[in-house]
């Protein structure tokens, strides 16, 4: 019994798993962060090389 109380309170001590999620968890904000502005700066560059192209001489 002392063993397997042992071997919970150690499983319970270990901390690389929780650090492991913690980047999994930072990299998925990351990229969230990044796919927004990539979609709101799509848009607004789309429409930027759309007024230049009409201003250019044909």
């Amino acid at each position: 019994m002392s063993t397997f109380t042992s071997a919970v309170k150690t499983f319970m001590a270990d901390e690389n798993g929780v650090t492991a999620i913690e980047y999994g968890l930072i990299a998925a904000l990351i990229g969230v962060a990044v796919a927004a502005t990539a979609k709101t700066l799509g848009g607004d560059l789309s429409n930027l090389f759309t007024k230049i192209s009409g201003e250019l001489p044909k």
